[in-house]
């Protein structure tokens, strides 16, 4: 598999630590409130990557962190007379939801930035003793220029950055460029905890490393995370990252590009701001991984109601192919045939393309392509019917390229309430006694509750839409 390295500018073959295993860090959400779609895409993406090698035989660990320690966090506490945990608690829970019906998978572990202090002193401890950190009034601070990289991961310089280098109000540091490891505590109401510096809490970008060390090690395989996230908080993980461990914290980075809507920045002043929890009101998860897919994911991608449409479409033809040979196997018998024994040959051809576009930086749209051209292949297959073996076969293939990009894995409800079975029993009563006209009545009856009815050789397919 390669990988486009952001630190590198250039794809790589991806070489684990230890071999078979990877050890993958993504920067998850500050629970504060629901997930948007800009959120949703990196934890779509980085679902997939998993996926995908486990698929390919790995043995991965997977680490997702929570920031339940934030600014933002203690505003919203405030704004609704509660404290931080308890709102950092119901926002974990509200992204487990959310991120379920996306399909993706729990993290093998999500760290909480509020159970790792103890790791976080000692990693600022360390950086203090090795002469790369400052304390100033119980705030601590990272001294960026003795940390000779700085930039590489963004490709920016020491001397454009000091440019627009500005020291907010309320911060006593020794230069611009430094940013915060720990703060002091400023209101009484802040979450805090006790340190060598007194009271205070983690900064922002020290969480991540600390975490990431605890539960990966020193250094580790792959770090993922959006595109806006590479600077400052990526570089300035590395940057003490490594200053605190001696040795390379990542060896690939992988970033996603933007969302915009409708061709604009995503941006709550302009009422285009779209949370999964709302975008989950007209569309399934399941629509919205395909549409989060169906681009390249280093390329930015566009939302809009058309686009999703298409998604829906898209993967409605797939939910079709499953549903037919579902239908098949419950109603066919037999055993292959020498044709069908060819046709299942023939799927190789779609997994080994499957498999390298995956392998071509996770390109997952070109995979769903291999999936669709699977589609059209089993649908030719089973045209006018097939054996249950065949069939068995046939969704087996096709729901294990699915499974990989966390497809089709949500079974439509398939129960028909007696009212609606009475009605198709009536209609194939009506049919064999040659009253159409009552047989379509039936049918357009059924079709307004969002019922399908497809004659097939092994009887009545019910579909729900």
């Amino acid at each position: 598999m390669r990988i486009y390295n952001t630190l590198t500018r250039k794809k790589e073959e991806f070489k684990p630590i230890e071999e078979g295993k990877a050890r993958i860090y993504v920067c998850g959400p500050t629970v504060y409130n629901y997930f948007h779609i800009g959120n949703a895409r990196p934890f779509v993406v980085f679902d997939t990557l998993r996926k995908y090698l486990e698929y390919r035989g790995y043995k991965v660990k997977f680490v997702q962190n929570f920031t339940d320690v934030d600014d933002k966090i203690i505003n919203k506490a405030r704004e609704e007379g509660v404290t931080a945990p308890e709102i950092s608690e119901k926002y974990i829970a509200e992204y487990f939801k959310d991120a379920a019906a996306l399909n993706v998978k729990k993290a093998d572990v999500h760290p909480k930035v509020s159970e790792h202090i103890p790791e976080i002193i000692d990693f600022v401890s360390t950086l203090i003793d090795r002469g790369y950190a400052y304390e100033v009034n119980g705030d601590v601070y990272f001294s960026t220029r003795k940390f000779k990289g700085y930039g590489k991961l963004s490709k920016q310089n020491i001397e454009d950055l000091e440019a627009g280098a500005r020291i907010a109000v309320g911060e006593i540091k020794e230069d611009p460029l430094d940013f915060a490891l720990w703060k002091a505590q400023k209101e009484e109401d802040e979450i805090a905890w006790d340190c060598p510096w007194g009271k205070g809490r983690p900064g922002w970008h020290i969480e991540c490393s600390a975490m990431a060390k605890k539960h990966l090690g020193d250094t580790i395989d792959i770090h993922a995370g959006g595109q806006d996230l590479q600077f400052p908080h990526h570089e300035n993980e590395i940057a003490q990252s490594e200053c605190c461990n001696g040795v390379p914290f990542a060896n690939y980075w992988m970033h996603n590009g933007y969302i915009t809507i409708d061709n604009e920045k995503m941006s709550k002043s302009k009422g285009n701001f779209f949370t999964v929890r709302d975008i989950l009101e007209d569309y399934s998860g399941e629509v919205i991984r395909f549409f989060l897919l169906s681009g390249h994911y280093r390329n930015p991608i566009n939302f809009s109601d058309a686009l999703m449409e298409q998604a829906k479409a898209g993967l409605a033809r797939m939910e079709n192919a499953k549903e037919n040979l579902k239908h098949l196997i419950a109603n066919s018998g037999g055993e292959m045939t020498d044709d069908e024994k060819a046709a299942l040959d023939g799927y190789d051809k779609y997994r080994e393309e499957f498999i390298a576009a995956m392998d071509d930086d996770l390109n997952t749209a070109d995979a769903i392509s291999a999936i669709f051209e699977l589609v059209t292949a089993i649908n030719t297959a089973v045209k006018d019917g097939a054996s249950r073996e065949f069939a068995q076969k046939s969704l087996d293939t096709l729901m294990e390229l699915a499974t990989v990009v966390g497809l089709l894995q949500q079974d439509a409800d398939d129960e028909i309430d007696d009212e609606i079975q009475k009605l198709v029993d009536e209609r194939q009563e009506a049919r064999k006694a040659r009253n159409f006209a009552r047989a379509d009545e039936i049918r357009d009856m059924l079709k307004e509750r969002g019922i399908t009815l497809k004659d097939t050789p092994q009887g009545v397919q019910i579909i729900k839409e």
